[in-house]
């Protein structure tokens, strides 16, 4: 099988479709092989291009077919479905992983290491713990708001209820017993939640880019460990607009006859970075917007020419990506004196 340049490789739990070229195009290999038969297969064949789509379990298996020579690409979907010529099945699938890689313009995912992979996991507990809270908080006020009881918003504020719920007289005994529950089970996301964020900042504080990162206004601890471990490779992206629009902070671009056309934002990315970079910049607008305080020239600036505050935390938080992509490439510390000197125009998220 010398003649083999190329392999696409669609994957699976179980079994996977392989499509291979020679070096004019045509195609030599057409193969299916179960999980137990792929490092064998590949172990016996001379270092070749190899891609897979980037989804889950990609990134071991590219691990593990780099350790025997290959070159290993990663695509993601959306740049390989255009590649697809008719149906869907996993034959045709390998095929368009197969094209879509000799294409000199294709950008391809980097390859996460196994401890990149740890860190992720970390996050990913960290968000589900997060949206369980949220739901049950949901859960528990509107039963609540059933029997007349209610409570300011907040996360400090459910516990509170949940307590005056279970031991309200007026409450039926039933429900009373079921707000017990839902207090006991508020307590141990908490204290899960308690435990994985300690885990976070002992991770964070091991992490020399973390700390430059966690200087820049708006960018906190879990900010700034979330950048860190979801961004692949800050090298990959040629400046701090691409980065800005990898997350999805850039506006849809649908400009056309020479006429410049920007809609809303993307919204591409990881959502949970993207919503955690508003979060923080929204915190520093309010902050801004308060009586007596004094805003960089280029936030106060958005206030006064923006109606709606929220226009102005995107933009903003636009400007916290790029200056963060800046930060993790070069090393350097987070410099007020410098940002307050340098009047960068507004980003275009605000348009």
């Amino acid at each position: 099988m010398d003649e083999v340049s190329g392999i696409g490789v669609d994957t699976s739990k179980r079994i996977f479709q392989l499509h291979g070229v020679d070096r004019a195009e045509r195609v030599v290999l057409r193969r299916q092989l179960r999980r137990s038969q792929m490092a064998e297969f590949f172990a016996r064949l001379p270092p070749t291009k190899v891609a897979m789509e980037a989804c889950g379990a990609s990134h071991h298996w590219a691990r593990e077919l780099r350790g025997l020579g290959h070159d290993v690409v990663l695509i993601a979907p959306q740049h390989a479905k255009p590649y697809v010529k008719r149906g869907k099945n996993d034959a045709a699938d390998a095929a368009a992983l197969c094209e879509a890689m000799s294409r000199p313009t294709m950008r391809f995912v980097p390859v996460k290491t196994a401890e990149q992979q740890a860190a992720l996991m970390l996050a990913n507990m960290r968000e589900r713990l997060v949206r369980s809270r949220t739901r049950l908080a949901n859960t528990a006020r509107g039963h609540a708001a059933e029997f007349g009881l209610v409570a300011p918003t907040g996360p400090a504020q459910l516990s509170p209820l949940l307590a005056r719920a279970a031991s309200d007289p007026s409450v039926p005994a039933l429900a009373r017993q079921l707000f017990a529950e839902l207090a006991a089970e508020d307590a141990e996301l908490e204290q899960r939640l308690r435990r994985i964020d300690a885990e976070l900042k002992t991770w964070f504080e091991s992490q020399p880019v973390c700390r430059l990162l966690a200087e820049i206004p708006g960018v906190g601890p879990v900010i700034a460990s979330m950048l860190v471990m979801k961004t692949p490779d800050p090298h990959a992206f040629r400046c701090g607009r691409d980065f800005a629009a990898w997350i999805g902070l850039t506006p849809r671009d649908h400009s056309t006859a020479g006429r410049m056309r920007l809609g809303v934002i993307t919204r591409a990315g990881d959502e949970t970075l993207r919503s955690l970079l508003v979060v923080g910049a929204t915190s520093v607008v309010n902050r801004a917007r308060r009586p007596g305080a004094r805003p960089i020239p280029w936030l106060a600036r958005m206030l006064a020419r923006k109606k709606a505050p929220k226009l102005v935390a995107v933009a903003l938080a636009n400007r916290i990506a790029r200056i963060a992509w800046k930060l993790m490439t070069t090393g350097e510390a987070y410099d007020p004196a410098r940002r307050d000197a340098h009047r960068l125009s507004a980003p275009a998220a605000a348009a």
